[in-house]
Protein backbone atom coordinates (compact mmCIF):
# COMPACT_ATOMS: atom_id res chain seq x y z
CA UNK A 1 0.00 0.00 0.00
CA UNK A 2 1.62 3.75 -0.89
CA UNK A 3 2.31 6.15 1.57
CA UNK A 4 -0.08 8.44 -0.25
CA UNK A 5 -3.27 6.19 0.43
CA UNK A 6 -2.18 5.89 3.97
CA UNK A 7 -1.67 9.18 4.83
CA UNK A 8 -5.38 9.79 2.53
CA UNK A 9 -6.91 7.39 4.41
CA UNK A 10 -5.83 9.15 8.08
CA UNK A 11 -6.99 12.06 6.85
CA UNK A 12 -10.37 10.74 6.18
CA UNK A 13 -10.72 9.31 9.28
CA UNK A 14 -9.36 12.14 10.89
CA UNK A 15 -12.33 14.29 8.92
CA UNK A 16 -14.46 11.94 9.89
CA UNK A 17 -13.81 11.99 13.45
CA UNK A 18 -13.95 15.82 13.46
CA UNK A 19 -17.54 15.77 12.07
CA UNK A 20 -18.44 12.97 14.56
CA UNK A 21 -17.69 14.99 17.53
CA UNK A 22 -18.64 18.16 15.72
CA UNK A 23 -22.20 17.11 15.83
CA UNK A 24 -21.61 15.91 19.42
CA UNK A 25 -20.91 18.99 20.41
CA UNK A 26 -23.84 20.48 18.86
CA UNK A 27 -26.08 18.04 20.35
CA UNK A 28 -24.62 18.47 23.92
CA UNK A 29 -25.23 22.42 22.40
CA UNK A 30 -28.72 22.07 21.58
CA UNK A 31 -29.60 20.47 24.60
CA UNK A 32 -27.85 22.86 26.93
CA UNK A 33 -29.49 25.48 25.18
CA UNK A 34 -33.08 24.11 26.00
CA UNK A 35 -32.25 23.89 29.09
CA UNK A 36 -31.57 27.59 29.17
CA UNK A 37 -34.64 28.17 27.69
CA UNK A 38 -36.62 26.15 29.47
CA UNK A 39 -34.94 27.64 33.07
CA UNK A 40 -37.61 28.17 35.66
CA UNK A 41 -40.90 26.52 35.43
CA UNK A 42 -44.03 26.82 37.89
CA UNK A 43 -46.42 23.63 37.20
CA UNK A 44 -50.04 24.18 39.65
CA UNK A 45 -50.50 21.10 41.56
CA UNK A 46 -54.70 21.06 41.56
CA UNK A 47 -56.33 19.85 44.74
CA UNK A 48 -57.54 16.64 43.46
CA UNK A 49 -55.77 13.41 42.37
CA UNK A 50 -56.13 13.66 38.84
CA UNK A 51 -54.27 17.24 38.56
CA UNK A 52 -51.47 15.62 41.30
CA UNK A 53 -50.71 13.05 39.48
CA UNK A 54 -50.50 14.81 36.22
CA UNK A 55 -48.25 17.85 37.78
CA UNK A 56 -45.67 15.68 39.30
CA UNK A 57 -45.16 13.72 35.97
CA UNK A 58 -44.99 17.13 34.06
CA UNK A 59 -42.02 17.83 37.09
CA UNK A 60 -40.33 14.43 36.32
CA UNK A 61 -40.49 15.06 32.89
CA UNK A 62 -39.16 18.28 32.31
CA UNK A 63 -36.75 18.33 35.33
CA UNK A 64 -35.24 14.52 34.93
CA UNK A 65 -35.65 14.91 30.77
CA UNK A 66 -35.16 18.71 30.04
CA UNK A 67 -33.07 20.10 32.60
CA UNK A 68 -36.11 22.76 33.61
CA UNK A 69 -35.63 24.01 37.24
CA UNK A 70 -39.38 22.96 38.79
CA UNK A 71 -41.55 24.26 40.96
CA UNK A 72 -44.93 22.64 42.51
CA UNK A 73 -47.28 25.32 43.87
CA UNK A 74 -50.88 24.44 45.14
CA UNK A 75 -53.66 25.34 42.71
CA UNK A 76 -57.00 25.29 42.48
CA UNK A 77 -59.41 26.12 39.19
CA UNK A 78 -60.54 29.97 40.12
CA UNK A 79 -57.82 31.43 42.40
CA UNK A 80 -54.92 28.96 39.59
CA UNK A 81 -56.64 30.59 36.39
CA UNK A 82 -56.89 34.40 37.84
CA UNK A 83 -53.40 34.39 38.76
CA UNK A 84 -52.11 33.00 35.37
CA UNK A 85 -54.07 35.82 33.47
CA UNK A 86 -53.97 38.46 35.91
CA UNK A 87 -49.73 37.80 36.83
CA UNK A 88 -48.62 35.14 34.18
CA UNK A 89 -47.60 32.94 37.33
CA UNK A 90 -47.92 29.75 37.27
CA UNK A 91 -46.69 29.34 33.93
CA UNK A 92 -48.48 25.35 33.57
CA UNK A 93 -51.13 24.54 35.00
CA UNK A 94 -52.08 20.83 33.84
CA UNK A 95 -55.74 20.17 34.07
CA UNK A 96 -58.07 23.34 33.99
CA UNK A 97 -61.57 22.20 33.91
CA UNK A 98 -62.65 25.61 31.94
CA UNK A 99 -66.41 25.36 31.68
CA UNK A 100 -66.08 27.46 34.68
CA UNK A 101 -63.55 29.66 33.14
CA UNK A 102 -64.50 30.03 29.50
CA UNK A 103 -65.02 33.14 28.89
CA UNK A 104 -62.51 35.04 30.77
CA UNK A 105 -60.00 32.09 28.90
CA UNK A 106 -60.83 33.03 25.53
CA UNK A 107 -60.36 36.31 26.24
CA UNK A 108 -56.66 35.90 27.72
CA UNK A 109 -56.20 33.57 24.68
CA UNK A 110 -57.22 36.04 21.61
CA UNK A 111 -55.25 38.83 24.18
CA UNK A 112 -52.48 36.62 23.64
CA UNK A 113 -51.65 35.94 27.75
CA UNK A 114 -52.94 32.40 28.04
CA UNK A 115 -52.14 29.41 25.21
CA UNK A 116 -54.51 26.10 25.39
CA UNK A 117 -51.55 23.50 24.42
CA UNK A 118 -53.78 19.50 24.74
CA UNK A 119 -56.46 17.74 25.76
CA UNK A 120 -54.65 15.81 28.88
CA UNK A 121 -57.26 12.92 29.33
CA UNK A 122 -58.92 10.78 27.50
CA UNK A 123 -62.57 9.87 28.01
CA UNK A 124 -62.88 12.05 30.93
CA UNK A 125 -66.50 13.98 32.18
CA UNK A 126 -69.93 13.73 33.67
CA UNK A 127 -72.48 11.09 33.19
CA UNK A 128 -74.51 8.31 34.32
CA UNK A 129 -72.32 4.89 35.10
CA UNK A 130 -73.19 1.46 35.07
CA UNK A 131 -71.12 -1.61 36.42
CA UNK A 132 -69.54 -3.77 34.62
CA UNK A 133 -71.50 -7.19 35.60
CA UNK A 134 -74.46 -5.51 35.09
CA UNK A 135 -73.81 -4.39 30.95
CA UNK A 136 -72.54 -8.29 30.47
CA UNK A 137 -75.13 -9.51 32.23
CA UNK A 138 -77.91 -7.43 30.61
CA UNK A 139 -76.02 -6.37 27.22
CA UNK A 140 -79.29 -4.57 25.72
CA UNK A 141 -78.85 -1.48 28.03
CA UNK A 142 -76.97 0.09 25.51
CA UNK A 143 -78.11 3.83 26.47
CA UNK A 144 -79.72 5.71 29.25
CA UNK A 145 -83.11 4.74 27.24
CA UNK A 146 -82.52 1.32 27.75
CA UNK A 147 -82.03 1.82 31.54
CA UNK A 148 -85.04 3.59 31.88
CA UNK A 149 -87.53 1.36 31.02
CA UNK A 150 -86.04 -1.52 33.45
CA UNK A 151 -86.85 0.04 36.96
CA UNK A 152 -86.80 -3.41 38.17
CA UNK A 153 -83.21 -4.08 37.69
CA UNK A 154 -82.31 -1.37 39.99
CA UNK A 155 -84.07 -1.49 43.38
CA UNK A 156 -84.47 1.05 45.67
CA UNK A 157 -83.15 0.66 48.70
CA UNK A 158 -85.64 2.09 50.59
CA UNK A 159 -89.09 1.14 48.30
CA UNK A 160 -87.60 -1.78 46.42
CA UNK A 161 -90.74 -1.53 43.70
CA UNK A 162 -89.34 1.32 42.22
CA UNK A 163 -85.77 1.90 40.41
CA UNK A 164 -82.96 3.71 42.41
CA UNK A 165 -80.83 6.42 40.23
CA UNK A 166 -77.92 7.17 42.79
CA UNK A 167 -77.45 10.98 42.54
CA UNK A 168 -75.46 13.67 44.01
CA UNK A 169 -74.89 14.77 47.67
CA UNK A 170 -76.86 17.60 48.52
CA UNK A 171 -74.84 20.64 48.04
CA UNK A 172 -73.00 19.66 44.92
CA UNK A 173 -73.92 21.34 41.57
CA UNK A 174 -74.30 18.03 40.02
CA UNK A 175 -77.41 17.31 42.28
CA UNK A 176 -79.46 19.99 40.59
CA UNK A 177 -78.66 19.01 37.01
CA UNK A 178 -79.32 15.87 37.68
CA UNK A 179 -82.30 16.43 39.97
CA UNK A 180 -83.65 18.77 36.71
CA UNK A 181 -82.50 15.82 33.84
CA UNK A 182 -84.79 13.17 36.45
CA UNK A 183 -87.69 15.38 35.48
CA UNK A 184 -86.57 16.18 31.80
CA UNK A 185 -86.74 11.80 31.14
CA UNK A 186 -89.91 11.75 33.21
CA UNK A 187 -88.30 9.62 35.49
CA UNK A 188 -90.80 9.40 38.16
CA UNK A 189 -93.83 8.28 36.28
CA UNK A 190 -91.48 5.93 34.67
CA UNK A 191 -90.72 4.16 38.01
CA UNK A 192 -87.96 5.69 39.63
CA UNK A 193 -86.92 7.76 42.91
CA UNK A 194 -84.06 9.59 43.19
CA UNK A 195 -81.19 7.65 45.58
CA UNK A 196 -79.82 10.86 48.12
CA UNK A 197 -76.02 9.22 48.98
CA UNK A 198 -75.96 12.15 51.87
CA UNK A 199 -72.22 12.49 51.10
CA UNK A 200 -69.46 11.55 48.49
CA UNK A 201 -68.29 8.98 50.72
CA UNK A 202 -71.40 7.40 51.02
CA UNK A 203 -72.08 7.87 46.98
CA UNK A 204 -68.63 5.84 46.64
CA UNK A 205 -69.79 3.36 49.11
CA UNK A 206 -72.72 3.03 47.24
CA UNK A 207 -70.63 1.45 44.34
CA UNK A 208 -68.60 -0.66 46.34
CA UNK A 209 -70.86 -2.36 47.82
CA UNK A 210 -72.69 -2.90 44.43
CA UNK A 211 -69.81 -4.06 42.95
CA UNK A 212 -68.80 -6.50 45.93
CA UNK A 213 -72.68 -8.16 46.02
CA UNK A 214 -73.02 -8.43 42.10
CA UNK A 215 -76.03 -5.86 42.54
CA UNK A 216 -76.75 -3.74 39.90
CA UNK A 217 -76.05 -0.13 40.64
CA UNK A 218 -76.87 3.08 38.57
CA UNK A 219 -76.10 6.40 39.11
CA UNK A 220 -74.23 9.81 38.84
CA UNK A 221 -70.27 9.89 38.56
CA UNK A 222 -67.11 11.29 36.69
CA UNK A 223 -64.11 10.55 35.18
CA UNK A 224 -61.16 10.33 35.72
CA UNK A 225 -61.36 8.95 39.31
CA UNK A 226 -60.21 6.34 41.70
CA UNK A 227 -63.50 4.68 41.69
CA UNK A 228 -64.41 4.85 37.82
CA UNK A 229 -60.80 2.72 37.70
CA UNK A 230 -61.51 0.67 41.09
CA UNK A 231 -64.61 -1.00 39.72
CA UNK A 232 -64.55 -0.34 35.78
CA UNK A 233 -67.64 2.27 36.15
CA UNK A 234 -69.01 2.26 32.33
CA UNK A 235 -70.22 5.85 31.14
CA UNK A 236 -73.68 5.35 29.01
CA UNK A 237 -74.42 7.05 26.09
CA UNK A 238 -77.34 9.30 27.08
CA UNK A 239 -79.50 7.76 23.61
CA UNK A 240 -80.80 11.44 23.09
CA UNK A 241 -78.58 14.58 21.57
CA UNK A 242 -77.16 17.60 23.67
CA UNK A 243 -79.99 19.66 24.51
CA UNK A 244 -78.69 22.97 23.75
CA UNK A 245 -76.53 25.58 25.66
CA UNK A 246 -79.76 27.68 26.56
CA UNK A 247 -81.48 24.15 27.82
CA UNK A 248 -78.58 23.37 29.95
CA UNK A 249 -77.25 26.77 31.25
CA UNK A 250 -80.31 28.65 31.99
CA UNK A 251 -82.69 25.77 33.06
CA UNK A 252 -80.23 21.95 33.44
CA UNK A 253 -77.99 23.66 36.24
CA UNK A 254 -80.63 25.92 37.59
CA UNK A 255 -83.12 25.10 40.97
CA UNK A 256 -86.42 23.76 40.05
CA UNK A 257 -87.73 27.02 40.49
CA UNK A 258 -85.69 28.16 37.74
CA UNK A 259 -86.09 25.55 35.47
CA UNK A 260 -89.71 25.36 34.86
CA UNK A 261 -89.58 23.09 31.80
CA UNK A 262 -86.03 20.85 31.18
CA UNK A 263 -85.33 19.59 27.84
CA UNK A 264 -84.27 16.29 27.45
CA UNK A 265 -80.54 16.25 27.04
CA UNK A 266 -77.18 14.29 27.31
CA UNK A 267 -74.88 15.47 29.87
CA UNK A 268 -72.90 18.88 28.35
CA UNK A 269 -69.24 18.14 27.21
CA UNK A 270 -66.49 18.69 30.32
CA UNK A 271 -63.78 20.87 28.82
CA UNK A 272 -60.31 20.28 30.14
CA UNK A 273 -57.37 21.40 28.72
CA UNK A 274 -53.24 22.27 29.91
CA UNK A 275 -53.39 25.99 29.61
CA UNK A 276 -49.76 27.94 29.76
CA UNK A 277 -48.18 31.00 30.44
CA UNK A 278 -47.39 33.46 27.14
CA UNK A 279 -43.86 33.93 28.59
CA UNK A 280 -43.51 30.06 29.22
CA UNK A 281 -44.38 29.15 25.80
CA UNK A 282 -41.81 31.82 24.50
CA UNK A 283 -38.94 30.55 26.39
CA UNK A 284 -39.76 26.90 26.88
CA UNK A 285 -38.07 25.94 23.59
CA UNK A 286 -39.64 23.73 20.81
CA UNK A 287 -38.68 20.10 22.62
CA UNK A 288 -41.02 21.28 25.61
CA UNK A 289 -43.90 23.02 24.11
CA UNK A 290 -43.84 19.56 21.78
CA UNK A 291 -44.13 17.76 24.76
CA UNK A 292 -47.06 19.40 26.26
CA UNK A 293 -48.71 18.78 22.58
CA UNK A 294 -48.40 15.29 22.93
CA UNK A 295 -48.50 14.66 26.62
CA UNK A 296 -52.56 12.91 26.46
CA UNK A 297 -53.19 10.31 29.10
CA UNK A 298 -55.09 7.12 28.17
CA UNK A 299 -58.52 7.81 30.53
CA UNK A 300 -57.86 3.87 31.72
CA UNK A 301 -54.29 4.37 32.19
CA UNK A 302 -55.40 7.38 33.90
CA UNK A 303 -58.22 5.88 35.93
CA UNK A 304 -55.94 2.88 36.92
CA UNK A 305 -53.30 4.98 38.56
CA UNK A 306 -55.74 7.16 40.56
CA UNK A 307 -56.96 3.73 42.37
CA UNK A 308 -53.48 3.01 42.58
CA UNK A 309 -53.21 6.22 44.53
CA UNK A 310 -56.25 5.63 46.64
CA UNK A 311 -55.26 2.21 47.74
CA UNK A 312 -51.89 2.49 48.45
CA UNK A 313 -53.10 6.17 49.88
CA UNK A 314 -49.93 7.77 47.44
CA UNK A 315 -49.09 11.47 46.53
CA UNK A 316 -48.71 13.01 43.49
CA UNK A 317 -44.95 12.23 43.29
CA UNK A 318 -45.61 8.26 44.37
CA UNK A 319 -47.88 7.78 41.87
CA UNK A 320 -45.98 9.79 38.73
CA UNK A 321 -43.08 7.24 39.59
CA UNK A 322 -45.01 4.54 39.63
CA UNK A 323 -47.08 5.26 36.02
CA UNK A 324 -43.32 6.57 34.77
CA UNK A 325 -42.26 2.87 35.66
CA UNK A 326 -45.08 0.95 34.35
CA UNK A 327 -45.91 2.92 31.39
CA UNK A 328 -42.74 3.67 29.12
CA UNK A 329 -44.27 2.90 25.94
CA UNK A 330 -46.94 5.38 26.76
CA UNK A 331 -44.72 8.54 27.72
CA UNK A 332 -41.54 8.13 26.01
CA UNK A 333 -43.74 8.95 22.94
CA UNK A 334 -44.56 12.60 24.32
CA UNK A 335 -40.81 12.72 24.76
CA UNK A 336 -37.52 13.21 22.73
CA UNK A 337 -35.39 10.06 22.33
CA UNK A 338 -32.53 11.93 24.54
CA UNK A 339 -34.93 13.19 27.29
CA UNK A 340 -37.20 9.26 27.59
CA UNK A 341 -33.37 7.74 28.16
CA UNK A 342 -32.24 11.01 30.75
CA UNK A 343 -35.77 10.44 32.46
CA UNK A 344 -35.18 6.42 32.77
CA UNK A 345 -32.11 6.78 34.49
CA UNK A 346 -33.29 9.13 36.36
CA UNK A 347 -36.15 7.22 37.85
Amino acid sequence: MSKNIIIGGIGAVVVALVFYMGGLFDKEKEIKQAAVECGSVSIAEMNWASAQLLANVDKIILSKGYGCDVSIVPGDTMPTFTSMNEKGSPDVAGEMWINAVAVPLEKAKAEGRLHTVSDPITGLGEGWWLLPHTMEKHPELKTVQDILKRPDLFPHPEDPSKGGFHTCPAGWGCQLANANLFRAFEMEKKGWLLVDPGSAAGLDASIAKASDRKQNWFGYYWSPTSIVGKYSLNMMDFGVPFGGKENWDSCIVKPEQECADPKPSSWTKSEVNTVISDSFKKRAGSSVSEYFGKRIFPGPIMNATLSYMSDQQATGEDAAREFLAKNPKIWTAWVTADAAKKIKEGL
